[in-house]
């Protein structure tokens, strides 16, 4: 999906498309991700106006129209019974 089809959804959903928001989706849709922050530093290094929580309802937006996941992850980091 491209950042126009991704807006147009938007649009679709009665979502006024923002210089703010099209920014963000623009950042998403061009780059691979691991957490909601990583988001917003590239979002925030382009424009420094944008609010980490407009960043976080953005996504919350994409989520509810099915255009991404958010996933939860868990890793374990050291064997706890390693004696070294």
């Amino acid at each position: 999906m491209s950042s126009s089809q991704v807006l147009e959804k938007l649009r679709e959903n009665g979502c006024r498309i923002t210089k703010q928001r099209r920014l963000i989706v623009d950042v998403i849709m061009q780059n691979d991700f691991t957490t909601c922050k990583d988001i917003y530093y590239q979002v925030a290094g382009k424009d420094r106006t944008i609010g980490m929580a407009t960043v976080y309802r953005m996504i919350r937006q994409l989520e509810e129209l099915g255009i991404v996941n958010r996933v939860e992850r868990i890793e374990v980091c050291a064997n706890i019974n390693s004696k070294e």
